[in-house]
């Protein structure tokens, strides 16, 4: 069953009165999917919104002749699915497990009418939103790049904390994508992102430190190579 006390672990939530949380409660849905689970589909009225409690997800795309490229990552405490609460429209992309991953599902009406009363739930939501749409134009400005060196850095350095990438020299990425998740992103071959983090690797710009932890050892050679001033 759904609780209070985990609805209020996410950050969107969390600044609802409990009594508003444990109204909601009962009509939230945890959800478990495997990976490669379909979370949300794409082309259909979605009539939840989904939160991620456990796991990654991954918004994708396919094109013409049927290749998927990656649009975005849904981390732990995050949603997704929120476009249909401004129009009403379909889902525009699908949403999948990258891996086995644990949701709660929340109906589009319960949030709607929160929205009417909870000014601050609105601001949050048009600020996701919004940063989702910046992203993922910028993830569609990465496929026109025609060095797959520079593609590969400027993902790695879009991943790069905001507040690493002024005044300091070095950066940590935790949980970073597989070289996999990131070929998907950039639209292409997994073998391709292992040479170029190989290249990394042997220059010391970055070191891997299990599959949790992604070191960045110098985030201006970095910087350089993702706006094409240094080639790799």
């Amino acid at each position: 069953m759904v609780t209070p006390e985990l609805l209020s672990a996410f950050p969107l939530l969390k600044q609802l009165p409990y009594d508003v949380l444990s109204q909601m409660a009962p009509l939230a849905t945890l959800r478990k999917f495997a990976r490669r689970g379909i979370v949300l589909n794409a082309g259909v009225r979605e009539d939840c919104l989904c939160f991620l409690f456990e796991g990654r997800l991954q918004g994708v795309d396919f094109t013409i002749d049927g290749r998927e490229v990656g649009l975005y990552f849904v981390e732990p405490g995050d949603f997704c699915g929120e476009l249909g609460l401004f129009d009403r429209g379909p889902q525009p992309e699908y949403v999948i497990a990258l891996t086995a991953a644990v949701t709660v599902f929340i109906p589009m009406e319960t949030i709607s009418e929160l929205m009417l009363n909870q000014p601050g739930l609105v601001k949050v939501l048009g600020e996701r939103l919004a940063a989702r749409l910046r992203q993922m134009t910028r993830q569609r400005s990465l496929l026109g790049l025609p060095s797959i060196n520079q593609r590969v850095c400027c993902q790695l350095w879009m991943l790069v904390p905001e507040e690493d990438k002024t005044g300091r020299s070095q950066s940590l990425i935790n949980n970073p994508p597989t070289h996999m998740e990131i070929a998907i992103m950039l639209n292409l071959s997994r073998e391709t992102v292992t040479r170029v983090f190989q290249s990394l690797q042997v220059q010391q710009i970055v070191k891997r430190d299990g599959p949790s932890r992604l070191h960045i050892n110098d985030l201006e050679v970095l910087r350089e190579l993702a706006e094409g001033r240094k080639e790799l």
